[in-house]
């Protein structure tokens, strides 16, 4: 039986700063993604989002999904997708879910483990910094596909942080987009 992989999709800058890429109220730089955002970006997207088989989210972004994507329509059958899409909530305080949410209540580091042995598609985690950090750092990231934008803030929250470990990438694929972003698919590798 085929077993799910944890891909982590994350929109950065330059520097590594991951926080509010679409949020221009989270922090001062908030929104730093939307100028590079586009069709190839929206097709790129939508691809992605029909080919695995759930979200893994924090509860931040969670909340912060499903306040916006319920009344969305059309994005050529992203909003769709989004909202039919079946999710994992990882989460402490909430009790309840809607949106096709299933919250996560043990450990999420477990919790994933079992995901993707139960699950024969992929589980896609986006945003979700408290949340990716701590899959990192139990190596259950099996693919990592970092969109980098040509951008610099200087301060904001980064994904890879102080406490990240030490870890090896192979590098799976790289395509520049016209907007002048790079994504790059790394694959960890065992280190010596």
């Amino acid at each position: 039986m085929k077993m799910g992989k944890i891909i982590m999709q994350q929109f950065i800058t330059l520097d590594g700063v991951m926080q509010a890429p679409g949020d221009l109220n989270e922090f001062e730089y908030g929104g730093w993604q939307l100028p590079y955002v586009g069709e190839e970006h929206l097709t790129l997207i939508i691809e992605q989002a029909y080919a695995v088989e759930a979200l893994l989210l924090g509860r931040r972004t969670y909340e912060s999904f499903a306040a916006a994507w319920p009344s969305a329509t059309g994005m050529r059958g992203l909003a769709d997708r989004m909202n039919g899409i079946s999710k994992f909530v990882a989460s402490r305080t909430l009790s309840q879910a809607d949106w096709n949410a299933t919250i996560i209540h043990g450990d999420a580091t477990e919790e994933a483990a079992k995901l993707k042995q139960e699950l024969r598609g992929d589980l896609l985690v986006v945003g979700s910094g408290d949340l990716a950090q701590t899959l990192m750092n139990n190596h259950l990231i099996d693919e990592y596909r970092l969109w980098v934008h040509p951008v610099i803030l200087g301060r904001g929250q980064r994904l890879f942080r102080g406490e990240s470990e030490k870890a090896a990438m192979r590098l799976m694929d790289s395509k520049a987009l016209k907007s002048g972003v790079t994504i790059h698919t790394y694959q960890p590798e065992i280190m010596n």
